[in-house]
């Protein structure tokens, strides 16, 4: 298979801006960017699902960018009921300094604030030289916008969708760059981003930017969505839905990991081993066959559970997480109580990066 087929296969591609990057994608040699506002100390497994396609795009040759919106962040990407709660400035650099600690230990991805070149942008600046690139019509017509007019939607929220364009304007194109923002200026020179990855929902916002740029530089850059991962009964994985569970082993252990993977319903667990883990076709055909003839072993569950806890954790943390459920199950409290220790011993506390 190709990277686009095997993406197409796993269920990871939803929407994408042009035939064309089909082949792009096959091709490598893509600089690409994923983006995710800083409003909480750690990702979260709604977040997995995108991060492992970035480093699938990266196994196969493309060059991956992690955006953090330290700016954007601020705002709030708008929600489909109520504003989001602003958070404070310390509290966005925190999050956004522990953010970057995990993804560069856990997926080794190149990481940059765009509140570094977007804090130089005066509101003249902003309206002049971006606000007129941006029909309301086509800002209203956005389906999250569109919900929003009934109950009401505050100026700030509305703007994120510029703002959002814009993380994708300066990673392509420095024509317009503030001349203070030199990091990011350097960051085009040397890099040249041209794909934009994101969830399903961000497809208005992945469009704005691709469109800004057409219109402001005349060049032609890409973007693609995946489907939200849900369970059976539509409902997101994510922080905003309360039933978060976190990549940071000292916010969600690896036990709890481990058994909110095993029990999760036998329906998904095939699209989940499909998402969520590097397991080839064959192994995860073989799986679903098994899943069919004998469920009652859930050899899939715990193929799931073996693969992710292992990527983020490491080997020592599965082992252990297993070990845990095995003595639960088994009524091994004196082992139980031993190894509960062990964990409790070795957690750090929050992210290993200081308030300030």
């Amino acid at each position: 298979m190709t990277l686009f087929e095997e993406l197409k296969w796993r269920g990871l591609i939803k929407d994408i801006s042009s035939p064309e990057l089909e082949e792009k994608l096959n091709q490598g040699g893509m600089t690409f960017y994923i983006g995710t506002d800083p409003t909480a100390d750690s990702l979260h497994v709604g977040h997995l699902s995108s991060f492992l396609i970035s480093k699938r795009l990266q196994d196969a040759g493309h060059h991956p960018i992690l955006l953090i919106g330290g700016a954007t962040g601020m705002i709030g990407d708008p929600r489909p009921t109520t504003e989001r709660a602003m958070i404070s400035k310390e509290e966005v650099e925190h999050n956004y300094q522990c953010l970057k600690k995990q993804v560069e230990e856990i997926f080794g991805f190149e990481v940059v604030n765009n509140y570094d070149w977007i804090k130089n942008i005066n509101t003249l600046d902003f309206l002049r030289d971006y606000g007129k690139f941006f029909n309301i019509n086509y800002m209203l017509d956005k389906d999250i916008i569109r919900r929003r007019l009934e109950t009401g939607i505050t100026y700030t929220e509305f703007s994120y969708t510029i703002l959002q364009a814009l993380d994708f304007k300066y990673l392509h194109d420095h024509k317009n760059v503030n001349l203070q923002a030199l990091d990011f200026l350097h960051l085009y020179e040397t890099k040249n981003c041209t794909l934009q990855v994101a969830g399903s929902d961000q497809w208005g916002n992945i469009t704005s930017g691709i469109d800004l740029i057409r219109k402001s530089s005349k060049d032609e850059v890409y973007g693609f969505t995946m489907p939200l991962v849900t369970d059976s009964q539509g409902k997101k994985f994510g922080k905003s839905e309360g039933n978060a569970i976190w990549l940071d082993k000292n916010k969600t252990s690896s036990y709890k990991l481990y058994q909110f993977f095993i029990n999760v319903e036998d329906s998904m667990v095939i699209d989940y081993l499909k998402i969520y883990t590097f397991l080839s076709k064959e192994e995860i055909e073989e799986y679903e066959k098994k899943n069919n003839e004998h469920p009652e072993l859930r050899e899939a569950h715990k193929a799931l559970a073996r693969e992710i806890i292992t990527f983020l954790h490491g080997k020592e943390e599965y082992e252990r997480a297993e070990k845990l459920a095995n003595s639960l199950f088994n009524n091994d409290f004196e082992n139980l109580t031993r190894e509960a220790g062990k964990i409790k011993a070795k957690r750090a506390g929050a992210c290993g990066v200081g308030r300030h």
